[in-house]
């Protein structure tokens, strides 16, 4: 199915109410025309709401399976690690984790719904349409593609933000936080990561079929 528009949404870290605003002022905008949702991963964790975000994602994607792509972001991969590694749960906790649980009603990151942990294990972690590369954190300089592995898809920061890399299409990322509230807009990348779980902005990029960065950005304030 062809898209007029693309919308690109940064981290969300359990920020339901920024995320109900963005998508009714998303709707709006679209004014009719058919477009695409592309969520960069990072929907739980130090935010209040983690749950409620998954299940208006997971409703969306459902009912617009070619319509709505979800990627995996670095902590639904920590979510997931620490469920095989017990003893390893303070690491989550200590980013956010604490706040998940609280939503779920949970004590333990086993305990999360079985259904959620499924869907997060199955979220790719690249989305390419034919002008961008959608990905989490970012991708490593001078690899191709096909040599791009998923802990640097989820992780990456320094090797990918300090280079304006040119990797045949623009890259759309989250993952680093722009306290500044505004997306970082480079040659070759956009960072959509508007720290909304801070008090920033929850933001989405607006994308054409015409050209690989964003057109517009449209931004939801609480």
């Amino acid at each position: 199915m062809s898209h007029e528009l693309t919308y690109a949404i940064g981290d969300i870290h359990g920020r339901f109410d920024l995320l109900s605003e963005l998508l009714d002022t998303i709707d709006g905008h679209a004014a009719k025309r058919s477009y695409r949702l592309v969520f960069l991963g990072d929907y739980i964790d130090r935010g209040r709401n983690s749950a409620k975000v998954v299940e208006t994602i997971r409703e969306l994607q459902a009912s617009f399976p070619q319509d709505v792509v979800c990627l995996k972001g670095n902590h639904e991969a920590m979510l997931l690690e620490v469920v095989d590694r017990p003893a390893d749960a303070y690491w989550w906790i200590q980013n956010g984790g604490d706040a998940a649980m609280a939503s779920w009603g949970v004590k333990q990151p086993r305990d999360v719904p079985a259904d959620v942990l499924s869907w997060m294990e199955g979220l790719p972690t690249l989305f390419e349409d034919e002008r961008r590369y959608f990905v989490h954190a970012g991708l490593y300089p001078g690899l191709s593609l096909d040599e791009q592995t998923d802990p640097v898809k989820l992780w990456i920061r320094n090797e990918f933000l300090s280079l304006d890399y040119d990797f045949g299409k623009h890259v759309v990322h989250g993952h680093t936080p722009l306290k500044t509230g505004c997306p970082d807009v480079r040659p070759y990348r956009t960072n959509l990561d508007t720290a909304a779980v801070f008090g920033g902005p929850l933001t989405a990029g607006v994308f054409t079929n015409e050209q690989g960065p964003a057109v517009e950005f449209l931004r939801s304030q609480g």
